[in-house]
């Protein structure tokens, strides 16, 4: 199995996951992560985004790359039934009732003013990414959720690539508005019986350790920390 989960969107970005595994070592990750390194720099790529553990920080230092954040990750086992009574309706993009533009500026506008600290990428990137992890079928994977009329939030649930049984969320947010009235908890929650529906026996989800509402929802929901890591950038 890959030491790293990589994803490329041609010469714009590389962003690189970790995966933990037992029995492997150190310098198994640090040469795992040389080959990646220099391919980046053969390839000139705008910036290589990694999440990594922080025990390699001083090493990771030492090849450029610069400390942006640290995250938390939670899980949860979805073997139980996954009750989701809620007064929110939710659709999915592929039902054609918004635009692709449309669920665009929702999603700008529930990542605005959020504790996360990773520097975001342009809207425009950020769709072409979906797009091209999450394949052909994207816009049934992106999901918004009204209360009413007025909207409420989104949430992105796939199956993390590589895996057959990991539920991962591509991305999940409130709008600045609705926030503060545990509106993101309902939300998750409705995510993770879709995920369930997707065949995920698991969940996994990440925060910046500064986001303490979303850890809240988190625990709130059940999950609990599985690992924590750092992130780090390097850019031409």
């Amino acid at each position: 199995m890959k030491l790293f989960n990589l994803i490329k969107n041609e010469k714009e970005y590389w962003l690189v996951d970790q995966v933990k595994m037992e029995g492997k070592s150190e310098e198994d990750y640090i040469e795992a992560f040389k080959k990646i390194l220099k391919a980046y720099d053969d390839e000139k790529i705008g910036y290589l985004s990694l999440l990594m553990d922080e025990a390699f920080e001083n090493w990771l230092l030492k090849q450029d790359l610069k400390k942006i954040s640290s995250i938390v990750e939670y899980t949860k086992l979805l073997e139980e039934e996954m009750e989701r009574e809620s007064e929110l309706l939710f659709h999915s993009l592929a039902e054609g009732l918004i635009t692709d533009t449309e669920f665009a500026q929702a999603y700008e506008l529930c990542r605005t003013g959020t504790a996360n600290k990773n520097i975001p990428q342009p809207i425009e990137q950020v769709m072409e990414s979906i797009s091209k992890e999450l394949g052909e079928d994207w816009r049934s994977h992106c999901y918004y959720f009204l209360k009413g009329r007025k909207l409420v939030g989104i949430s992105i649930p796939h199956i993390e690539m590589g895996t057959e049984e990991e539920g991962r969320m591509f991305y999940f947010g409130v709008v600045p508005e609705m926030r503060g009235m545990g509106l993101g908890a309902e939300i998750h929650k409705i995510t993770l019986s879709i995920m369930k529906n997707m065949k995920a026996t698991y969940y996994v989800g990440s925060t910046d350790k500064s986001n303490a509402h979303m850890v809240q929802i988190f625990k709130k929901n059940g999950c609990v920390l599985r690992d924590k890591k750092g992130i780090y950038r390097i850019e031409k």
